[in-house]
């Protein structure tokens, strides 16, 4: 039975697909945008909708958490003290996909995922 099984495997093993969850939040957060494919920016995007919501909290313990679930300091910084200010009285919502179409014969559906400027 397929109970609460219903994370995208991208045709990866769990290792990778853990990296390439961290490499798409770390460039998001970054550079503010990045386009990707239309199932992996689905994929994305709770997970850097839980990132955004603990970093609003000013702790040790959020900031220790994201290190874990993005890999970088420089973009957990940048996370905690741009984005977390940025929607401090916010409840969700931080991020938009906006569907850019199909590039290519052999790429899936493309996607721009970025943050929601106020």
């Amino acid at each position: 039975m397929r109970h609460h099984d219903n994370k995208r495997k991208f045709h990866r093993e769990k290792r990778q697909r853990v990296a390439l969850m961290r490499s798409l939040a770390r460039s998001l957060v970054l550079h503010g945008q990045i386009d990707t494919t239309l199932a992996k920016a689905k994929e994305l995007r709770p997970y850097i909708e839980r990132l955004v919501t603990t970093s609003k909290k000013p702790t040790l313990a959020s900031r220790r958490a994201a290190v874990v679930k993005i890999g970088d300091s420089e973009a957990v910084k940048k996370l905690h003290e741009e984005l977390a200010k940025r929607y401090a009285d916010r409840n969700g919502g931080y991020t938009r996909i906006v569907r850019l179409g199909r590039v290519g014969k052999r790429v899936g559906e493309q996607a721009r995922i970025e943050f929601v400027q106020e």
